[in-house]
Formats: structure tokens, sequence, C-alpha cells
């Protein structure tokens, strides 16, 4: 397995692909982006939203890119108006499936991991929590959340301290669960 490292600007293209592919039959992107051109607005919603992260926060790849995970601070900046006017054409008529249904907080954000589907079971998703979770305690963060629409991914989220702060039902859509760990520096003392 390869480690999972800081991303540099030539990761971020093919870190990108690999979050697409990962991500091309996930429950929420399917729900919030329409059909037609699918993959390729998939793509560039994963570039757009990796180019912030690296810019803000942090954004992880393993040495082979086959995983990637990006984080952002509480203090975080929205993204440019530029950006947001190309997340709202990508996501077409279904940008107010988005919603605003995020719980408040104050710790940084898990915004997204993933794994190129050819390389899952390899446990590149837990090596990067680990190295992920392990940086931003470093860097002074106490709690991380994030959200998450498949089911399956609670049960990893919870092997790594992680607890479910909350469920939100959609009538036309999946579930959201929210997590949350509330000491990271404490966590990464014990793995």
């Amino acid at each position: 397995m390869s480690e999972p490292r800081l991303a540099s600007p030539d990761d971020l293209a093919p870190a990108a692909e690999t979050l697409a592919q990962a991500f091309a039959h996930y429950p929420w992107t399917r729900h919030v982006i329409p059909e037609e051109g699918y993959a390729e607005r998939l793509l560039t919603l994963q570039q757009l939203y990796l180019e912030h992260a690296h810019r803000h926060g942090i954004v992880a790849v393993t040495g082979d890119r086959d995983g990637v995970i990006a984080l952002l601070p509480p203090d975080a900046p929205d993204p440019d108006d530029a950006s947001v006017e190309q997340i709202v054409a990508l996501h077409g008529d279904r940008i107010g499936r988005l919603g605003d249904g995020s719980p408040p907080h104050d710790g940084w954000t898990l915004e997204t991991v993933g794994v190129r589907p050819a390389a899952q079971g390899r446990r590149l998703g837990s090596a990067l929590l680990v190295f992920a979770l392990a940086e931003v305690a470093r860097r002074g963060a106490r709690a991380v959340r994030l959200e998450t629409s498949d089911e399956r991914n609670v049960r990893l989220y919870e092997r790594h301290g992680f607890h479910v702060t909350g469920r939100r039902d959609h009538s036309d859509g999946p579930p959201v669960w929210d997590m949350q760990v509330d000491d990271v520096d404490a966590l990464t003392r014990t793995t």
C-alpha cells in the first residue's frame, strides 16, 4: 500500500479523476447532479472542490493517487464567485437539492474521501483517515465533522472515532448521516 501524503498541485487533476470514479454511483452525487453529462459534471465539480480545499485546507493522496481525502478548517472562505457560478451551472436544475441542512459547527469538515474502485478493499480509505486526522490535529483541530449518504460509510467512520450526531431524511433523495469526532488530538494519540 502506498502511504498517504499531502497533495501537490500536480496531484489535483488525477485526484479529481479518482474521486469521480469513486463517486460515480454514490447516492448523494446521483441525487444532486443531473444525469445528462453526469460523469463530466462530477469530474469538474471534484476538480473545483479539490482546488478550493488545496488552497484553504488540506488534500492528501496515496502515492499512486488511488485514494484522496480533503478537509477544510472552520475559517475557510466560501468558494469565489466564479467557482460558485460554475458549481450552480454544473448542478443545473438540481441545485436546490443541495439544501442548507448541515448543522452548525466550529470544527474542521471532512469534505470528501474516496478510493478508485479498482483499489478498494486495500484499506486506503482507512490509511487516509488516519493520516488526515493526525494532520489536522497537528494544525490545532479539535473536532472534525462529516456527512455521508451511504450507510456502509457510517461503520467505516465509526471505526475511526466518529459518532453519529444526526440523520436527515429527504423525501426525494437518500438519507444523510451527520457524524463527528469531538477530540481529534486524543483520538490521534491512541491510533
